[in-house]
């Protein structure tokens, strides 16, 4: 089969498609997937760049993709939600793979795919949709907040960022989105009630507080959220911060009185995955797609995330008509 690989950090031109050796069958909960479409990610362009070596450190060269739709092919015995030619997305573990013709997938990392969705936009939907997901609902508590809550979300302009806006939306919040002038138009189509640019308008000296921030970009600090929140308001960024007891005793002291910041670790929960297929499949969430390229053009993909890119570049492994 063939597989986007780089050996070397840097800029997008470090991939290469070449033929790489096909997954074995797979064993007990395992389902094998052959590929339609894997969306680009942050972490993609951080692993390539060299940002987080630690996470390659020993498998150079390493296949980006952390997010995938496609079919079922065979299944381990011990698989009990999936058939051979289902259609599914999942969320793949921290050794990627997702930009190949094939990939292993632990079937609690998988769901069926939206009926409202084409692969490309399944593709798109399990990491960032689930990262918003469980940052609004889970680190947030957002859920139990009373209607009206005001949210906050930076780089809604984003993969993350657009499905927070419509999460939020969904939940009753009222919903302002941060982001770049020219791309804002999109976010009021996705729910969002007010729109802040990220260049010219200064989210500490407005006077506004809210009840949920959430940093899809990853800039704000626990001092920031002591100029953003309200009392009882909480901060989710989604850069990863101090482990527990840093979290629990420093961080909140920096936010103020009565104020959390904290951080989402997003987990490939199948039931989440569910939950944001309903929501697709009800036309409560949609898929905000900025362009798909084809398998042999994946640095021009990366190019175009590492752009200006309004919503999720995915990169098609299967012919868009297959």
């Amino acid at each position: 089969m063939i597989a986007a690989r780089f050996g070397t950090f840097g800029g997008p031109d470090v991939l290469r498609v070449e033929d790489v050796p096909a997954p074995r069958a797979p064993t007990g909960d395992e389902i094998l997937v052959e590929v339609a479409a894997s969306s680009v990610n942050g972490t993609d362009l951080g692993l390539r760049r060299g940002d987080l070596k630690v996470a390659t450190w020993g498998r150079l060269p390493f296949t980006p993709g952390f997010d995938l739709a496609g079919t079922v092919l065979g299944c381990g015995p011990a698989v009990t939600a999936f058939v051979p030619g289902e259609q599914v997305m999942a969320l793949l573990d921290h050794g990627g793979g997702g930009q190949a013709q094939q990939v292993l997938v632990r079937q609690g990392r998988a769901a069926v795919v939206p009926t409202r969705c084409t692969s490309q936009e399944a593709a798109a939907l399990p990491l960032a949709g689930l990262t918003a997901l469980q940052a609004l609902y889970g680190r947030a508590r957002l859920g139990t907040r009373p209607a009206g809550a005001r949210v906050l979300v930076i780089g809604a302009t984003g993969g993350i960022g657009s499905f927070g806006v419509q999460l939020a939306a969904i939940a009753g919040a009222h919903v302002t989105a941060v982001g770049s002038a020219p791309k804002l138009h999109a976010m009021t189509g996705l729910g969002a009630h007010a729109t802040l640019d990220r260049r010219s308008d200064d989210l500490f000296t407005g006077g506004e507080r809210w009840d949920v921030v959430l940093d899809a970009h990853g800039a704000t600090t626990a001092r920031h959220a002591g100029r953003l929140l309200r009392p009882g308001g909480v901060l989710v960024t989604s850069r990863p911060i101090s482990r527990d007891a840093i979290v629990s005793r420093v961080l909140p002291a920096l936010a103020g009185p009565g104020r959390r910041f904290t951080s989402v670790m997003t987990s490939a929960r199948s039931a989440d995955l569910a939950r944001l297929a309903r929501l697709v499949d009800e036309e409560r969430l949609r898929v905000l797609l900025d362009s798909t390229f084809p398998l042999g053009e994946v640095a021009a993909a990366h190019r175009r995330a590492e752009g200006s890119s309004t919503g999720k570049v995915v990169v098609r492994i299967r012919p868009a008509s297959a």
